[in-house]
């Protein structure tokens, strides 16, 4: 039979736990935020070197992925946690899974980056930075929701989804016209194209992290169609 006093020790080392839980996927969300940052400071910059550490720092986001995993496998199965709890462990592996893929991205605009930085600079590029500076203070605000549990910042990026998308498909007409004109910068135009898609994937999963935040708190599912731009098709 378990004593009030042992149960207290139980459900503090649960709250320990999940409190735990929470700020590995925080640590993971600060790391996956530092690298779309470098990222975009390396197209900025034309900096190759950081964008090759964008790429290497990419290895321990994944290690980060499986260390929360195992975190939540262990909950699951000493804890069996229900209701609320059992939300906690829920988001955390969604977000962790979407935080993987953000850092999969940048690590993709990096390897762009890198063979751009061979072809002269192209006036876009600024447009590009633009676009990943906004898709950065959308993971940034849907991340500091996660943080503090408060709903309003991950609702408004859910929200402003469809912004990202006008960027990209206004970017994607204006390369795509540049590549038209000028057939000597179709190569870094494809590379500007293939970032310009990378961040709108990254603008994405941020969405997603939203919608997981949402329901880690409210216990609800936010049913409605996201806000969508028109599409311009993949590169």
């Amino acid at each position: 039979m378990t004593t009030p006093v042992q149960g207290h020790h139980i459900v503090r080392a649960f709250s320990e736990e999940l409190e735990q839980l929470t700020a590995s996927v925080a640590t993971m969300g600060g790391l996956a935020e530092s690298l779309v940052s470098d990222a975009l400071d390396a197209i900025a910059a034309r900096d190759s070197d950081l964008a090759l550490d964008v790429i290497q720092r990419d290895k321990r986001l994944d290690t980060l992925q499986r260390d929360i995993e195992r975190q939540i496998i262990r909950l699951l199965a000493l804890r069996q946690p229900l209701a609320s709890d059992l939300r906690v462990c829920i988001a955390a592996l969604k977000i962790a899974a979407d935080l993987e893929r953000i850092g999969d991205l940048a690590k993709n605009i990096a390897r762009r980056t890198r063979e751009l930085n061979e072809a002269e600079p192209l006036a876009l590029s600024k447009s590009i930075e633009r676009m990943g500076r906004l898709v950065q203070g959308h993971l940034h605000e849907v991340l500091d929701a996660y943080a503090s549990g408060e709903i309003g910042g991950a609702l408004g990026v859910w929200q402003r989804d469809d912004d990202v998308d006008e960027h990209y498909n206004t970017l994607f007409r204006e390369l795509l016209v540049c590549m038209a004109d000028d057939p000597h910068i179709v190569g870094p135009g494809a590379h500007l194209l293939f970032i310009a898609k990378n961040l709108e994937r990254v603008g994405d999963h941020a969405t997603n992290i939203a919608e997981v935040v949402h329901y880690a708190v409210t216990g609800t599912e936010l049913l409605a169609d996201r806000p969508k731009g028109g599409s311009s098709g993949t590169p």
